[in-house]
């Protein structure tokens, strides 16, 4: 396990956050969907982007200087369900693997920088 980062401001942190998410998202090739008639089988369209669904970032405890920022910035809510703090992904129109490669990113800087954070996603 690696040291934890700490020489940036909050700012910074969510700055990093959000450009590690945005390369990701853009680079992750998704594989495209095919839209089959049921009866025909015949292919009605092909999705390039992929299924459709939803990414957030999960960031537990609620609470520190990092949470703070968010808040006062309308970025995140409390979670609905359980403890924490989240942060749903709206990039990328309904592309789950789009979104989930950019929450994935953008926890993954939270977690150097000792912020406990994970991501997660759902098909629509």
């Amino acid at each position: 396990m690696s040291a934890v980062k700490t020489s940036v401001t909050v700012a910074e942190l969510a700055e990093m956050a959000h450009r590690a998410g945005l390369e990701a998202g853009n680079n992750v090739i998704p594989q495209p969907m095919v839209v089959v008639d049921g009866k025909t089988e015949e292919v009605i369209d092909v999705v390039n982007d992929g299924l459709c669904g939803f990414a957030w970032i999960d960031i537990h405890p609620a609470r520190g200087a990092f949470v703070e920022y968010l808040k006062s910035r309308n970025w995140g809510s409390k979670k609905i369900y359980g403890a924490g703090y989240q942060i749903w992904v709206g990039q990328y129109n309904q592309s789950v693997t789009r979104k989930y490669a950019y929450a994935q990113a953008f926890a993954k800087v939270l977690n150097e920088y000792g912020i406990k954070a994970n991501a997660g996603s759902r098909l629509d």
